[in-house]
């Protein structure tokens, strides 16, 4: 997906790609920590587990394998990201970026733009345009 997404703040790449000279701090956006990757070669300067998807909804999206349900999907992660303890990550992110960015957002998703991630980097422009 390379630098390209996003506003010229916030970018995603995957955690597989090299990192950058201009990925300015980089965020692993995943639940999980990417298999086979290490830290070094991962170059991670925060990883905001509380900023993914919940465990039900990513199991109840990875359930169905015709690729369906991303609408709907979208949707519930959005209103998780209203919740708690997902407005402190959303926060923790927005302060990252006002701080100076640029953030790359990373992760190990192979399909992005059908991922948790598109979401989040609208979610997040979305709080720095108002807020």
């Amino acid at each position: 997906m390379g630098s390209g997404k996003g506003s010229s703040d916030v970018r995603v790449r995957r955690v597989y790609e090299p990192k950058e000279a201009d990925d300015g701090t980089r965020v692993l956006v995943d639940r999980l920590w990417p298999r086979g990757e290490s830290k070094e070669r991962a170059a991670i300067d925060k990883w905001l587990k509380d900023i993914t998807p919940s465990n039900e909804l990513r199991d109840w999206y990875h359930e169905d394998r015709s690729g369906t349900r991303y609408d709907e999907f979208a949707d519930r992660y959005r209103a998780e990201l209203a919740d708690p303890v997902h407005t402190a990550a959303v926060d923790e992110l927005v302060e990252l970026v006002r701080e100076g960015g640029p953030v790359t957002l990373v992760t190990a998703v192979k399909d992005v733009p059908h991922s948790h991630v598109p979401v989040l980097v609208d979610h997040l422009e979305h709080e720095l345009r108002h807020h």
